[in-house]
């Protein structure tokens, strides 16, 4: 199916314009994605996945979080934001400009854009969420040496260059975006907490936020996925208590596609977990809509 695509700019509820790309099936969608992506990662990255998502019928949203992206400003260096204006503010304008009340709209979730699901407002705008790599962060779920590198990166480099830079440089210590300075001293906050942000003293409605979801969602993890062991998904998937969902963890000893980690979820090789996704969302399309 010939697929359209298109670059735009979207518009928060603060004032914040956001790059943008939209991939339209040429013959007129069924339904609409919003593709959330993971700190630090621009929304390029996703491409593929939402090219292949246009061309079985779903319109599917792209987007640069504040502050990252093409949607970084021209410095970072005393750049201010909230880590969760990525959810409140970003992705809820992302998900008005797919037209919820016309259409299903679903939510591919990737790390942080799986795992801050449950403070976007009106959640129920959302037919289905399925996350990939989803977890809280905390280090003590991450196994063997890689667990010390992401302590030296909390506890050490990452500090020390926030500090001196004004804001994180993270294309020098890890593959990825720059990201403002308030990004890394909340994320590190919530890495140091088993249960994430939803153990945050500075986020006390947290728990009652995700508690409000009624969304039905999928969570896969795959097992060599050192970020977000299932033990880390389970632990974030302890505030979901009036959601419906169930995990598809990812053996890659068997599934035939390679090692996929943290990011190799939507990497070419991993098209066939992208068809478990597509299968999800074709089910709860031809549900009765809720209530």
């Amino acid at each position: 199916m010939p697929v359209l695509q298109s670059q735009e700019s979207i518009t928060t509820a603060d004032g914040v314009p956001l790059a943008a790309t939209r991939f339209r099936p040429e013959s007129g969608a069924h339904s609409a994605i919003l593709m959330a992506g993971a700190t630090a990662v621009p929304q390029g990255f996703y491409r593929r996945f939402a090219q292949s998502a246009a061309e079985r019928g779903f319109e599917t949203l792209t987007l640069d979080y504040r502050g990252t992206g093409q949607s970084r400003p021209a410095s970072l260096r005393g750049y201010r934001m909230d880590f969760t204006d990525w959810a409140r503010l970003d992705m809820d304008a992302a998900i008005d400009a797919l037209e919820p009340d016309a259409r299903p709209v679903f939510l591919v979730g990737h790390s942080y854009g799986g795992m801050a699901f449950g403070l976007v407002p009106r959640p129920e705008r959302i037919r289905g969420m399925y996350g990939f790599g989803i977890g809280t962060g905390w280090d003590g779920f991450i196994p063997g040496a890689e667990r010390w590198r992401v302590r030296a990166v909390w506890n050490l480099i990452g500090p020390a260059l926030t500090v001196t830079h004004g804001y994180l440089p993270w294309s020098r210590v890890m593959s990825g975006e720059d990201l403002p300075s308030d990004i890394f001293w909340q994320w590190r906050r919530w890495c140091s907490r088993r249960f994430g942000l939803l153990d945050d003293p500075r986020l006390p409605q947290a728990r009652a936020d995700y508690a409000r979801v009624t969304t039905p969602m999928v969570l896969a993890n795959a097992t060599d996925d050192l970020w977000a062991q299932p033990a880390a998904r389970d632990a974030i998937m302890t505030g979901y208590t009036s959601a419906p969902w169930r995990t598809a963890d990812i053996d890659v000893s068997t599934r035939g596609i390679g090692p996929v980690g943290h990011m190799g979820y939507f990497r070419e090789r991993a098209e066939p977990l992208w068809d478990d996704v597509f299968r999800v969302f074709d089910e709860l399309r031809r549900e009765p809509a809720p209530r």
